[in-house]
């Protein structure tokens, strides 16, 4: 069984700040550290539930978090910054179950370090008419390619927001929030072992679990300022419906997704100088 890990990283047990998060302080290293041992616990639990080959995608910031030769069960590694799909580079239709793994609540909501995609630009985002984050919007790719997405662990806000979507996704809440920068969280040890079991669990069943139900898988953006909804308009694919609202709707959910990825790297440059 073939399986594709997403990892955010956000959403990991007794991560809260940026500092945390971004850069190579002590602090990010630390961060770093408590993400690995989650995907690591996550890969585990995977391999004890069937899966024979996993691909791990570093989906965070610089998307090189993770020391590859530390990876367990022999995964492979999807790195680095320019990846044409994003947090979702490497999927296709030879594998069997997505997971995703550390991921957060969306811009907006009631979670810690809560962002959607690009946080000076993405107001909120919604599929089909539900609010979503970052799973939603990445969940368009597994559905485009067949693929059931059987677990996502991080904040309860992101495992709700993944389960409106994903109906009987398995869930590993591993932290409660108390604010943007502040959050209940698990011990690590015992986020790793909820991560491993729900790992286990979810992909022992993906042979029974259908693709993501997002049809027709219509992408609206609410965004910050007028300049960004018209810079991202320039997009094949995304209509501006509003002042600041824009639409997309690909032909197959994956243009959908592609046309998403690249409207938010050509307005990356706008949003951070408005």
């Amino acid at each position: 069984m073939k399986v594709f890990l997403s990892t955010d990283m956000e959403g990991t047990a007794g991560v809260v700040d940026w500092q945390q998060c971004v850069g190579d302080g002590p602090e990010a290293q630390a961060g770093r550290k408590l993400l690995l041992a989650e995907v690591n616990a996550a890969i585990e639990g995977a391999i004890a539930g069937g899966a024979t080959q996993i691909v791990v995608n570093d989906s965070h910031s610089t998307m090189r978090n993770l020391p590859a030769d530390q990876l367990a069960g022999q995964a492979s590694y999807v790195s680095g910054s320019h990846k044409p799909l994003y947090m979702m580079q490497g999927l296709d239709d030879s594998f069997d179950a997505v997971l995703f793994i550390s991921y957060h609540g969306s811009v907006g909501a009631p979670a810690g370090l809560s962002h959607t995609y690009s946080p000076r630009a993405v107001v909120e985002a919604r599929i089909d008419g539900t609010v979503t984050g970052e799973a939603g919007i990445n969940a368009l790719v597994a559905a485009h390619y067949g693929v059931p997405v059987v677990l996502v662990t991080g904040d309860r806000c992101a495992c709700e927001e993944s389960a409106a979507l994903i109906p009987g996704i398995h869930q590993a809440v591993v932290k409660e929030h108390v604010s943007r920068l502040a959050a209940h969280s698990m011990h690590p040890e015992s986020a790793r072992e909820l991560i491993r079991e729900r790992a286990r669990s979810a992909v022992a069943a993906a042979t029974s679990a259908a693709p993501p139900p997002l049809d027709p898988g219509v992408l609206e953006l609410s965004v910050r300022t007028t300049d960004i909804a018209e810079a991202a308009s320039w997009v094949r694919g995304v209509d501006q419906s509003g002042p600041r609202e824009l639409r997309i709707h690909g032909q197959t959910r994956l243009a959908t997704y592609r046309a998403f990825c690249a409207a938010i790297l050509l307005t990356r440059s706008v949003a951070e100088n408005v």
